[in-house]
């Protein structure tokens, strides 16, 4: 059968196309696994392990997740260098890049007497709230590291200054501004100190002089500390020096006591302590720890000085350095005396010398003995009367007293004795250094002692008045203390109440008054004075916790009423914490129209709830007469309208004219 042309011809037709096609797709596949091979070869001669090689057709398609830009690029390059690089398809994916994180921010400053040292790294931009600063646009103007530079060096008044500050490009991290105001105050007050600063932590070390100084720093560190910040405090008090090293045990009719106790460690105040509760001293008793004893066997002596005065049954026992002074009430047996004072000198260590004196029966008082007198009143005023030896002695101790109680203070009446004994200046002098140390008080010398009575707001008083005596009229020479301390007159202990301080805002604000702008929370340059009195009232108080209240009356929105009032009162607590009063007690909350006091419907009344109140958190009522002023709220004026209405520290202030 013979095929016809057509069909042979559709046939070749169809053969050669079924070949074109095998032919291109083998080519195809092997351009493409050539190209595949020669880029994924290439990628991983260069150590580069992550991308994945996919040909199809001429392209060569990369795909993975590179670990950055540069290596998304060198690998396309690389395969634009095996490949042409028309044929390159880039499908990667870039790792993202991961915000770096702040470093920690810290300061450390270090100040003594030689000069200053800072050393740290702070933040190199402005705080997040500049608002919350007390000038912002300072702040925002100076680095912080510049701003902490000048204020050390402006410390420093010509001491070196070690500066190591380091800054980082990072914005401050949250508290980290409180914590170097803090930090930069503390090391304001301390002269020898060490102050870590954190955002979270401010750690404290100093040395203080004395332990009045120690206690004075740390009630200054406690106030000025910001709220919600962890501060660490470690303050440390040399011991002090003891001349004369004084102690002194008395037993008589108003008790068993201790005028003055002196010891040089714990332990031996403990041995001193447990042997005179032995003799009978109830309750406890204050023995400063010191330097200055003149034998290490001082406890040992102490003790032995207490049991005699124990087994005399009454009398006293004087330790001035290593003078030891027995003295027996009158009317002691003799042969009790003797034995006594037998034992007790034998007890005593070789290094204490021992006068022991058992004064005679009482047989009279003596007519009109020589005596001299100082009293000294309670608003300092010093009366001088008495016997003296010559215009010579009464200059000396004139001039003496004026220097030890102020020139305009001293009053003399005196007149002259040339029979004194001998001494009587001595002794005038040295009860007139005692009667320094009391707030009030009496000053009597006599030929057989000397008496120092009265009040003092020192807690160490008697124990002073006791050394200057001891010390000064010498070994064998009696002298009586009789001084209390009183807590009216302790400096540390006299710090007004919230109550007090509240009564001050008060008379301030009934003087003059806090005004704003019409419409406005901005506090006006007129009140700028009242806002200063107040500031010095709250810097004198301890930290006090205010609620400080925002009042409008009912024209206007409600929305903008209870805006404008937590406005205000936002306004008066930044006023205040720019002038550097403690506000972290301190909370400003506004009530709109919602409190009324007054009626609304009229002018006055509308006045009268126009107001701003400061509440004392957190302390007892006081229980007041109908109308008085409560003594723990202030209220303030704040007008919502053109006019500025006047202010009065009350729960409830009465409507009075506007004059502004």
């Amino acid at each position: 059968m013979r095929i016809p042309p057509s069909l042979l011809k559709t046939a070749a037709f169809a053969g050669a196309g079924l070949v074109s096609i095998v032919t291109a797709w083998t080519g195809a596949a092997l351009i493409e696994s050539r190209s595949e091979a020669l880029v994924r070869s290439r990628l991983l001669a260069e150590g580069l392990t992550w991308p994945e090689v996919k040909a199809s057709g001429l392209q060569v398609r990369l795909y993975g997740t590179a670990p950055n830009e540069a290596a998304r690029f060198r690998v396309v390059n690389l395969a634009g260098g095996v490949v042409d690089s028309a044929r390159v398809r880039d499908r990667m994916d870039v790792t993202p890049v991961r915000a770096i994180e702040a470093p920690r921010f810290s300061l450390e400053m270090l100040r003594n007497t030689d000069g200053f040292s800072v050393i740290g790294l702070l933040p190199a931009t402005p705080p997040a709230d500049p608002a919350a600063t007390p000038d912002p646009a300072a702040v925002a103007a100076q680095p912080a590291d510049e701003a902490l530079r000048a204020e050390i060096t402006a410390l420093a008044a010509g001491l070196p200054v070690s500066d190591m500050l380091e800054t980082a490009a990072f914005p401050a991290p949250e508290g980290w501004d409180a914590a170097l105001e803090f930090g930069t105050e503390a090391l304001k007050l301390l002269p020898r100190s060490k102050i870590s600063v954190a955002a979270d932590q401010v750690a404290i070390t100093a040395i203080s002089d004395s332990d009045a100084q120690k206690r004075r720093f740390e009630a200054e560190l406690a106030k000025l500390k910001p709220e919600g910040l962890k501060v660490e405090i470690s303050i440390s008090a040399p011991r002090p020096v003891l001349t004369p090293f004084t102690l002194r045990f008395l037993k008589d009719a108003q008790g068993v006591r201790f005028d003055a106790c002196s010891a040089d460690t714990e332990a031996a105040r403990d041995r001193i302590l447990k042997a005179a509760a032995g003799a009978g001293l109830q309750g406890s008793a204050i023995c400063t720890v010191g330097l200055g004893v003149p034998s290490p066997s001082w406890a040992v002596a102490a003790e032995a000085g207490i049991k005699a005065v124990s087994d005399l049954g009454a009398g006293s026992i004087t330790f001035s350095d290593a003078d030891v002074t027995l003295l027996a009430e009158p009317g002691t047996d003799q042969a009790l005396f003797d034995r006594v004072v037998g034992e007790l000198q034998t007890a005593l260590p070789p290094v204490f010398s021992l006068k022991s004196t058992l004064p005679p029966r009482p047989d009279g008082a003596l007519a009109g003995p020589a005596e001299f007198t100082a009293a000294l009143a309670e608003d300092g005023q010093v009366q001088l009367r008495g016997r003296l030896t010559d215009d010579l002695m009464k200059s000396a101790v004139d001039a003496y007293a004026r220097a030890r109680f102020g020139a305009d203070r001293v009053y003399t009446a005196t007149r002259f004795d040339e029979a004194l004994p001998d001494g009587w200046s001595v002794r005038v002098l040295a009860g007139l250094e005692a009667l320094s140390i009391l707030h009030h008080g009496k000053l009597v010398v006599r030929d057989d002692t000397v008496e120092v009575s009265g009040v003092s707001g020192r807690q160490d008083a008697p124990a002073r008045v006791s050394q200057i005596l001891s010390g000064k009229l010498g070994q064998g020479k009696p002298f009586k203390v009789q001084v209390r301390y009183d807590e009216a007159f302790d400096p540390f202990a006299a710090l007004p109440s919230p109550q007090e301080c509240a009564g001050q805002l008060n008379a301030v604000l009934a003087e003059r008054k806090i005004t704003f702008a019409p419409g406005s929370a901005e506090i006006t340059a007129e009140a700028n004075g009242t806002m200063e009195a107040l500031a010095k009232i709250l810097l004198g108080c301890p930290a006090l916790k205010l609620e400080i209240a925002g009042h409008t009356d009912a024209e206007g929105s409600t929305e903008g009423n209870l805006a404008l009032s937590q406005a205000r009162a936002e306004a008066v607590l930044l006023a205040l914490q720019g002038r550097r009063v403690t506000v972290s007690g301190m909370i400003a909350k506004g009530y709109g129209e919602g409190v009324p006091v007054a009626d609304n419907g009229d002018a006055s009344g509308r006045e009268a709830n126009r107001r701003i109140e400061f509440t004392l958190l957190e302390a007892p009522a006081p229980v007041a007469e109908a109308g008085a002023e409560a003594a723990g709220a202030v209220a303030a004026g704040a007008d919502t309208s053109p006019s500025v209405a006047p202010q009065k520290i009350t729960l409830r202030p009465k409507p009075r004219p506007n004059r502004n």
